[in-house]
């Protein structure tokens, strides 16, 4: 995966438009760097910038909660060798949720998202997301994988344990930012990852989940 990217590139991962990337980098409020007359971002900088807009989001997650966006049905305890299995089964149940109204759409939407960049966060988490305009209100599934994940192109290299999936509208993108924010300061509580590895059924990872808010 190359470490450079194009505006168009960065625009796409970051779900704005190339017109908002150009701005940012004309004033400095992205890291990046011009080749003649071409913007360029290194891939490892977008996300450390990334990581710290999530840091000062965190502190203020308003009403956000994973008990607004996740029910126990789209909770999965599940194996898959392979990421992209893995992925599949998490998006048949999230799209099981009336508001994700093309699930075709929802598919190619996060299977776009790994390729531009994989969503491994590290600790062993997978956190896929995507905003369109076919969903209607923000929604989230979760799996958990007994065996982990090897191939998911972590941050840290570690297999992927837990998949948090989110999809949200088009336009809500404060309450996306403030949902990664939230899951980013939850998987850092390392009692509750080894809790949600050791429940025995789904209703044990939905509390877990639910009730920590």
């Amino acid at each position: 995966m190359h470490d450079i990217m194009t505006v168009q590139e960065v625009a796409e991962y970051l779900r704005v438009s190339e017109r908002t990337i150009y701005d940012w980098a004309a004033k400095s409020q992205i890291p990046c760097g011009k080749l003649g007359t071409t913007w360029r971002f290194k891939r490892s900088e977008i996300e450390q910038w990334i990581d710290l807009r999530l840091k000062k989001t965190s502190s203020d997650s308003g009403d956000i909660s994973i008990a607004n966006a996740l029910c126990p049905e789209q909770v999965l305890l599940f194996e898959a060798a392979k990421k992209k299995d893995a992925l599949e089964r998490v998006i048949e149940i999230i799209s099981t949720n009336p508001a994700v109204t093309d699930k075709q759409a929802l598919a190619d939407g996060i299977f776009r998202r790994e390729q531009l960049m994989s969503t491994g966060i590290g600790l062993g988490v997978g956190v896929p997301h995507v905003r369109l305009d076919s969903v209607k209100r923000l929604v989230m599934a979760v799996g958990v994988s007994g065996s982990g994940i090897p191939d998911y192109d972590s941050l840290d290299g570690r297999p992927v344990r837990v998949i948090f999936m989110i999809a949200a509208g088009k336009e809500q993108h404060a309450e996306h930012i403030k949902t990664l924010a939230l899951i980013s300061r939850k998987i850092k509580d390392e009692k509750l990852r080894r809790s949600l590895l050791d429940a025995k059924d789904e209703m044990t990872v939905y509390n877990l989940l639910a009730g920590r808010n």
